[in-house]
């Protein structure tokens, strides 16, 4: 696919999610029983996802992040907002958007030893969501996982070992394997390199760049680290207390940044990758 393809497929086309005024509201146990409190964990906010694009949603704990990713990967019901799926409302799903939802976007958690099942082979593992889907017979399945093993750099014989008889780092490139077997449009990663040792972060987000460059995915990559998210994300959306506070080109936000709070986020995170 020439580089223009690949711009053409990113912008313009109808994004892969859109989020509009989004809101989702917490009750917390501080208020009263008549009065209860409400936590604003996302307030307002705006999003979009196309194929071809990395967007990094960086901030604090707490400030509504990982709020914001399980809505778009469809875990959480927002407050009030819009979720649009390829153009289309999303957020109450027949079953057919259910399917086509479950295959079109992918999920990479932060720590991969408790994503895994321990008791399941890596083979399993990669099988069982082509198996829920219905999809191939027994011989394309196993030549599938094959194909996921080499494209996240794994050798074949990891197929029969489990999680546990491979390192962190390895068991994330096997987390990613899985949520690209169905051959999605995007890939949620929610920190997927905070719980893995320093020498094996730079690896694992070469690897997700370089899938994202082969496999024109869009990928929202989240993460407190502003200096990781430079180093993958084409866009950059700051959240701050529940808002994105600022959003732009990655080498804006970096050059340029216009909100305070960024400017602090950026004078606070040395960086393990530039040295």
């Amino acid at each position: 696919m020439s580089k223009l393809t690949v711009e053409a497929a990113g912008h313009g086309a109808t994004p892969v999610i859109e989020l509009k005024d989004l809101h989702v509201h917490h009750r917390t146990r501080s208020g009263g029983l008549f009065h209860p409190s409400y936590v604003k964990a996302v307030n307002g906010v705006d999003f979009s996802i196309s194929r071809g694009e990395t967007v990094g949603i960086v901030g604090e704990s707490g400030c509504g992040k990982s709020t914001l990713a399980s809505v778009l990967v469809g875990l959480q019901t927002p407050t009030s907002g819009e979720v649009l799926f390829r153009g289309k409302p999303a957020i109450k799903r027949n079953a057919a958007m259910r399917k086509d939802f479950g295959r079109s976007v992918a999920v990479v958690f932060q720590d991969p030893s408790t994503a895994l099942n321990p008791r399941m082979t890596i083979q399993d593992i990669l099988v069982d969501p082509l198996a829920i889907h219905g999809i191939g017979n027994k011989a394309s399945r196993l030549a599938k996982v094959a194909e996921l093993l080499s494209l996240v750099g794994l050798p074949q014989s990891a197929a029969e070992v489990t999680p546990s008889q491979v390192s962190g780092g390895q068991r994330q490139r096997v987390a990613i394997a899985r949520a690209l077997a169905l051959g999605p449009d995007i890939i949620v990663a929610d920190e997927p390199t905070s719980a893995l040792d320093v020498s094996v972060r730079a690896q694992v987000l070469n690897l997700l760049s370089d899938l994202k460059k082969e496999l024109n995915l869009g990928m929202v990559f989240i993460s407190h680290d502003i200096q990781t998210v430079r180093y993958v994300s084409d866009r950059i959306a700051v959240m701050y207390f529940g808002q994105i506070v600022e959003e732009g080109p990655a080498a804006q936000i970096f050059e340029n940044p216009a909100n305070d709070y960024t400017k602090k986020l950026l004078g606070a995170a040395p960086s393990l990758l530039h040295h």
